[in-house]
């Protein structure tokens, strides 16, 4: 039988446990949606709870591809065929920043003062810096071609030709090749990163299913959700979730976040337990990635 002083130490251990693995205080996830009765995916906010769901965004032109400033007081979104824009985590103070509407996949600086986007400019996608105040944009003349950035402590980081490469955000000049292995036709557009930069996800195509006669003849093109660690060279990226949408890690990088089915999902990097977050009301769309606070 356990003692007064086992028991104590116990409560004890089992209250540290549960404040390490519950949620951070604030903590809250945006992502893109269709609401109820509408066919225009949103931008809808919730706790890694499943509580507190929230419309953010409204209008004719889908919301996409958001993305928290570095105090997480502000959000960057790409709105389809209009341009980005920033505003407030409650949907107010919106801000239009670009008028290009294939503008997409905006990352804010580390300080918070300038906002990265990748823009079609000919055949390829070119990165562009913007202040996140408003200003002139400004084109990273040296970079290759991109696909979603990252904009983390180690740098402007872009996925290029199945690469994972670090960026001069003056120039676009290349500092550095991770040596990653990304889906270089179907995966650049869905990079996301850990917080050290140590693992990321990507969305790439997939095995056929046995038997899948779906589109006629031949099979069906299918995807995947892959995980790869960057710090283990030489390790192919091993796919975790089929036919799901890109992902975003927590900001402690023990979970990511992706939508598959239907519904919003939560899975622990370390394990791999999977849970599901009701977002009733709002179908979670699998074209762009989420975002954590």
């Amino acid at each position: 039988m356990f003692g007064m002083g086992s028991l104590i130490r116990f409560a004890a251990l089992a209250w540290v446990v549960a404040i390490a693995t519950a949620p951070a205080a604030g903590a809250v996830i945006v992502f893109s949606a269709t609401p109820q009765g509408s066919q225009t995916d949103q931008l809808f906010s919730v706790d890694p709870s499943g509580s507190g769901l929230k419309q953010l965004t409204t209008g004719a032109n889908p919301a996409y591809g958001p993305a928290f400033s570095p105090n997480g007081k502000r959000i960057a979104f790409e709105r389809s065929n209009v341009g980005i824009f920033t505003m407030n985590v409650d949907g107010t103070g919106l801000r239009r920043l670009t008028t290009n509407g294939r503008d997409s996949y905006p990352v804010w600086s580390p300080d918070g003062k300038s906002i990265a986007f990748v823009r079609p400019l000919g055949p390829a996608w070119k990165v562009y810096v913007a202040p996140s105040s408003g200003g002139a944009l400004h084109r990273l003349s040296q970079a290759p071609p991109a696909g979603r950035p990252s904009w983390t402590k180690a740098g402007l980081l872009i996925p290029s030709g199945g690469d994972l490469v670090k960026i001069d955000p003056a120039t676009g000049h290349v500092l550095k090749y991770y040596g990653a292995d990304i889906d270089a036709i179907w995966g650049l557009n869905s990079v996301a990163l850990s917080p050290g930069v140590s693992q990321l996800t990507f969305v790439g195509a997939r095995a056929p299913e046995p038997g899948d006669t779906e589109c006629g003849e031949g099979p069906c093109q299918r995807f995947g959700l892959y995980f790869e660690n960057l710090t283990t060279k030489g390790k192919k990226p091993h796919l975790i979730v089929k036919d799901a949408s890109p992902a975003a890690f927590s900001p402690n990088g023990t979970q990511i976040v992706f939508a598959a089915g239907g519904k919003l999902m939560l899975r622990s990097v370390g394990s791999g337990a999977t849970r599901a977050i009701s977002t009733e009301g709002a179908t979670p769309t699998n074209a762009a990635p989420p975002a954590w606070r």
